[in-house]
C-alpha cells in the first residue's frame, strides 16, 4: 500500500511502512528544524518526493469547488490530493478540508491524530446582512465578508 504524506507527518513520530511519498510543496511547507529532521530521516528511509500531474491537480481543484473547500485549500493541499490520485495511495492527514475533498474523489484517508474528517457541505453567507452566495469575498450589497458555514 502507497502512502502520500501531509506536511502534519513531519512535526510528529508516526510510524510509516514504505512506499512512502510526499510533494515538493510539502517540503517547501517544512520550515521546523524538527520537521526537516524527520523529513530527512523519512528520505534516507524510502521517502519519494514526486508532483502530481496537472491532470489530477484539475480534478482536485473540481472537487474543492463542488465541496466548497477550494478557498482554504492551498497549492500544496492540492498537490498531495492530486497525488494521491496519480499513485491511487493512501493519504496521510489531520486536514478537515483536505480529507472533504480526498472523500469526494474517492482517495482512501488515514487521519494521523485526529478523527476521520465526516464529509460536509458548505454554504456562504455575508456576515452583515445574511444573503448568501456561491462562493467567499465581499458582499455586494452591505461590503461585509462572506465566510463559510456548514450547511
Amino acid at each position: 500500500m502507497n502512502f502520500v504524506l501531509d506536511a502534519s507527518v513531519f512535526f510528529i513520530d508516526f510510524p510509516l511502512r514504505e512506499p512512502v511519498y510526499t510533494t515538493p510543496s510539502v517540503v517547501g511547507e517544512l520550515v521546523d528544524l524538527c520537521a526537516k529532521c524527520r523529513y530527512e530521516a523519512l528520505l534516507a528511509a524510502g521517502l519519494s518526493v514526486k508532483p502530481p500531474t496537472g491532470e489530477s491537480v484539475a480534478r482536485v481543484k473540481e472537487a474543492a469547488k463542488k465541496t466548497g473547500d477550494i478557498s482554504v485549500l492551498s497549492v500544496a493541499d492540492q498537490d498531495i490530493i492530486g497525488l494521491a490520485l496519480d499513485l491511487a495511495a493512501t493519504l496521510v492527514t489531520d486536514d478537515y478540508a483536505v480529507q472533504n475533498v480526498a472523500q469526494e474523489l474517492g482517495v482512501d484517508v488515514r487521519p494521523i491524530q485526529m478523527r476521520r474528517a465526516r464529509a460536509v457541505s458548505w454554504r456562504f453567507r455575508c456576515s452583515g446582512c445574511g444573503r448568501y452566495y456561491r462562493h467567499t469575498g465581499i458582499c455586494e450589497v452591505c461590503g461585509a465578508e462572506i465566510k463559510r458555514k456548514i450547511k
